[in-house]
């Protein structure tokens, strides 16, 4: 594909910033991706700028000055960097939806940092050959969602991309109505999705799937090397192995912070298992298993309780992708066996640890009767539509209440107990946990879960105010809620509002694939 001559200030920087650039991704060849340029916005201005991050990768201050600026909005190329948008394909609701590839995010390059290589794309930089009649743009509203999401998962510890800055443009965008432009620059190891594979081997072309599996375990798994010891040195069993491990892992740790992901389909889901693609995500308020935060998906495919088995389903088109090169297809449901003993324990570790009952080697008949106390409370929950974020802080700050009274009582539960209409029903289950976990243990119990669960997570609402006075011309709030998102586990003083039940208008957003 040809593309116009990229634009340039008139005052460029000279040079443009000094990354240390190794392009690895560049040396799969031109059946992997297309070079070509952002396309440039108007009248560009910082919206954000993520300076711990920066100071995290060991990457120049320069960054970030203002002659920077317009390499961020794609107005400009940084010195090294290589733009280029990549092909994939994949399943979208259930249903092959053929080439996909990066409609709206450019690659611009891989560099080195102290945190190893990462790779730096922009999203919303404009078309590119992959976007299927849309227009390459990312509209403000969906880049603060982007950019304080992806910090607010960080801040959890939840394998994710992560977030470098944001940029704003006046420059109109059309989706539901007329919005304005911004581009967010996102850094990860890797960008590489399940359906990179699955385009290669819908087409057949096990050369070039060979290729990327090979870049993958050498570049960014290499302990599959290790792993195929497993799996009678298939070096791609063990690839798939890996990724079905890291993938049950990141699903038991969205369901137990109440995160709903909203479109998982195998295009947005990452080989390295972390969490990308943020569209119409929430953070869950009143808990719902059935909680659908995608306006778009009618059907409640992606709903909360279903995640978990969208996520086997996705392996499940990873595997059939796979199967050329591991060439054994009963290794190869074995592989995937994994997922559904893997996602369990993970799942039942993190809730125990929610409740403050930590210990790997815990036995099994103790694990399983944690697990009961963890899904009678659950359905408590849900039967009440009791705040999810809410409940499980304040039960944490109970906790702590009471390892320091002079006697465990009713009243000294309170905190939790308010929060729902069947009291007795939540009395008699706290009497069963404090049974389990021992008044002794509590003093121990209490700062572990308010390092466990979250005083803050990025509820809608807030996410909305920030929006809108971002819309208005002030992005100070887009600042306030990173400064408490990535540090969620602490107090703030003075910040409880941002902590609590959200507003009655928070019911009536709508968040929609084009979020």
């Amino acid at each position: 594909m040809s593309s116009a001559p990229l634009e340039t200030p008139t005052n460029p920087a000279s040079p443009l910033p000094v990354l240390d650039w190794t392009h690895r991704l560049t040396q799969l060849g031109p059946r992997f991706w297309t070079p070509l340029q952002p396309t440039p916005v108007a009248a560009p201005r910082w919206a954000a700028r993520n300076t711990d991050l920066l100071a995290q990768l060991g990457w120049p201050d320069a960054l970030f000055d203002d002659d920077h600026l317009q390499a961020f909005a794609g107005n400009a190329l940084m010195v090294g960097s290589h733009p280029l948008a990549t092909v994939y394909s994949g399943h979208q609701f259930g249903q092959w939806a053929g080439q996909l590839g990066d409609g709206r995010a450019i690659w611009l390059g891989e560099a080195q940092s102290v945190q190893g290589p990462q790779e730096i794309q922009l999203k919303g930089a404009g078309r590119t050959p992959y976007s299927r009649g849309g227009d390459g743009r990312a509209v403000l509203r969906s880049s603060i969602r982007e950019y304080l999401c992806s910090e607010a998962m960080h801040g959890l510890g939840i394998a994710t991309t992560r977030a470098l800055c944001l940029v704003a443009s006046p420059e109109p965008v059309r989706r539901e109505t007329l919005e304005t432009a911004a581009i967010v620059s996102r850094v990860a190891p890797s960008f590489l999705r399940f359906g990179h594979f699955e385009h290669f081997s819908a087409q057949g072309d096990t050369d070039s799937l060979r290729t990327l599996a090979d870049h993958t375990i050498a570049h960014h798994l290499p302990e599959c090397l290790e792993r195929a010891e497993r799996w009678q040195g298939n070096v791609y069993a063990a690839l798939l192995d890996e990724v079905q491990e890291r993938t049950a892992q990141l699903l038991a740790q969205w369901q137990t912070v109440g995160f709903c992901h909203g479109v998982m389909n195998t295009d947005n889901m990452s080989l390295l298992g972390l969490t990308i693609d943020y569209g119409p995500f929430q953070f869950m308020d009143s808990f719902d298993p059935g909680h659908i935060c995608n306006h778009s998906d009618h059907q409640g495919r992606y709903a909360y309780g279903r995640q978990p088995n969208v996520a086997y389903w996705n392996l499940y088109c990873l595997a059939q992708a796979l199967a050329p090169l591991i060439d054994d297809h009963d290794m190869t449901l074995q592989v995937l066996e994994g997922y559904k003993t893997l996602f369990p324990r993970y799942l039942g570790d993190a809730m125990r640890a929610k409740l403050g009952l930590t210990g790997d080697l815990a036995p099994e008949s103790e694990r399983e009767a944690d697990w009961t106390l963890v899904e009678d409370v659950m359905q408590l929950m849900a039967a009440e539509k009791v705040d999810f974020t809410l409940f499980w802080r304040q039960l944490s700050q109970a906790v702590v209440h009471q390892s320091t009274a002079s006697a465990l009582s009713d009243a000294g539960w309170s905190a939790v107990t308010d929060l729902v209409l069947d009291r007795p029903r939540l009395l008699a289950w706290l009497a069963r946990y404090t049974e389990r976990a021992g008044r002794a243990h509590f003093s121990a119990m209490g700062p572990q879960m308010l390092r466990t669960n979250p005083k803050f997570v990025l509820r809608n609402h807030l996410a909305e105010v920030a929006i809108r006075q971002a819309q208005a011309g002030d992005f100070s709030e887009i600042e306030t809620l990173y400064n408490l998102l990535k540090s969620p586990f602490d107090e703030h003083p003075g910040c409880e509002a941002y902590a609590d039940l959200p507003p009655d208008w928070a019911a009536q957003l709508e968040i929609s694939c084009s979020s």
